[in-house]
């Protein structure tokens, strides 16, 4: 089963992911972080979160590119995030896929789908903005959006959260 969690900044979607998550029952939890350590900020930033989610039994695994390559020990419950980290990584980092970066997500995705129970995947929702874009930010956006499509196109359920309410657009709601 795959989820695709949307949503705007602080809109309350990986709380909402987490819950779903952890309704899912006794299963191994795994937590695919996407965001690579920069700076200081970043760095505290993800020892805070690795702390909050070793309280719920998260392993947590580091992936900033070539998701294909995550192997897990045994079937459970992933939760991806974040998309939007994955697909900048993917597209601007030496050791991402470039110009192949939606077809390297995609390849990952299914790898990583046919090793766990329930694939659950946090995205940005990110063109409600109401700003226009130019060169690499919107080459960017229309990846990650590209992206953010074939996983719904390939999820069972698709919620959007909105000021922390989900908003079920594909599926049933809460069926993990």
């Amino acid at each position: 089963m795959i989820t695709l969690v949307i949503g705007g900044a602080a809109s309350g979607k990986s709380e909402f992911a987490e819950s779903l998550v952890l309704n899912a029952g006794e299963l191994p939890r795994y937590y695919i972080a996407t965001m690579q350590p920069f700076d200081g900020e970043c760095k505290t930033r993800i020892q805070r979160h690795r702390a909050m989610r070793k309280e719920k039994k998260f392993t947590t695994i580091e992936c900033f590119v070539d998701l294909k390559r995550v192997l897990l020990p045994l079937k459970g419950v992933v939760l991806l995030e974040c998309m939007s980290n994955l697909v900048a990584n993917e597209l601007y980092s030496p050791q991402g896929a470039g110009t192949d970066a939606a077809d390297a997500i995609k390849e990952g995705i299914e790898q990583l789908h046919r090793q766990c129970e329930h694939l659950i995947v946090v995205s940005n929702e990110v063109f409600t903005g109401g700003c226009s874009y130019e060169g690499d930010t919107l080459h960017y956006l229309k990846v990650l959006a590209q992206v953010n499509r074939m996983v719904a196109q390939q999820a069972n359920n698709v919620y959007e959260v909105v000021y922390g309410m989900p908003i079920c657009h594909k599926g049933e709601e809460n069926t993990l």
